[in-house]
């Protein structure tokens, strides 16, 4: 059964000087508009298409990707505001549509907001939700210390950054972990930090341990080439100075130089630190 807010692989029926007509089994031709049609599609064809619903209520398909489908938790921005709901920016021609018994926050024009993509059952349609806690797992029971993890940074708190681990527990990044710019409905790569009472999980971004340590390195490298060999930049430097050029904690930069200076790759000049030239 085709529903809405869901790829499917379906074969041309006819083409047509609009478009061309797919084979929707049980809910009969569905229609993928004519600027969606790629070069030499044919009758007998079949194609990957997402399907949703179009502004008259109809089934349509099309061959753009949105930035979510149903079941998935994504950071969508405000496009609109009406007294029924917001309208989200989808990445479709048409917006998604935030119902306002599904808001959770007061909302404006250009915000972006963590939502929960989903079907509504009455009416067949993909829509947004706010309120998605019960979608999440609270047990962390398949979690462990140091575990890989993908991360959704879904809001700003007074602590540091609210992040969806693995579409299924939220965790918390915080502040004294961000080494670099952060946004909100941004994804990237972490591990778990540490999971503490009450299924509260405090995740670190980036790689673990030496790797992280190591890759640092690498970026102290590549800017002292870029530099002519020297930076104003030693352990006696002040914090926000390192992180503003670096963008890493005074912590993690004297362990890069440490562990360079070491392995004879750097040497420590008068106010700052010197290439070594191989």
């Amino acid at each position: 059964m085709i529903q809405s807010g869901s790829y499917y692989t379906l074969r041309v029926v006819k083409m047509v000087d609009f478009g061309a007509y797919l084979d929707g089994g049980e809910e009969g031709e569905i229609l993928l508009p004519k600027r969606y049609v790629p070069d030499g599609l044919d009758a007998g064809d079949e194609l990957e298409v997402f399907i949703y619903h179009d502004g008259e209520g109809r089934l349509i398909a099309t061959t753009e990707r949105p930035k979510g489908t149903v079941g998935d938790i994504v950071v969508l921005e405000v496009k609109d505001i009406m007294h029924q709901g917001a309208f989200l920016e989808w990445g479709l021609i048409k917006d998604l549509f935030l119902p306002l018994s599904q808001q959770a926050s007061v909302l404006y024009k250009g915000m972006k907001v963590p939502v929960l993509i989903y079907l509504d059952e009455m009416t067949g349609r993909v829509a947004a939700t706010e309120k998605f806690q019960h979608h999440l797992k609270g047990n962390p029971v398949e979690l462990k210390e140091n575990d890989v993890v993908n991360l959704l940074v879904t809001r700003k708190t007074e602590l540091g950054f609210e992040v969806i681990i693995n579409s299924m527990h939220v965790g918390l990044i915080h502040f004294s972990d961000v080494f670099h710019e952060m946004k909100i409905g941004d994804r990237l790569k972490g591990f778990i930090k540490k999971i503490l009472p009450e299924d509260k999980i405090d995740v670190m971004p980036g790689e673990r341990g030496y790797k992280r340590i190591e890759s640092e390195a690498e970026k102290i490298l590549r800017l002292l080439k870029e530099n002519n060999g020297y930076l104003p930049y030693y352990d006696k430097s002040n914090p926000e100075e390192i992180y503003s050029f670096f963008g890493m904690s005074k912590k993690s930069f004297k362990m890069a130089i440490g562990g360079l200076y070491k392995e004879k790759k750097i040497s420590l000049a008068q106010a700052g630190i010197q290439l070594i030239a191989e």
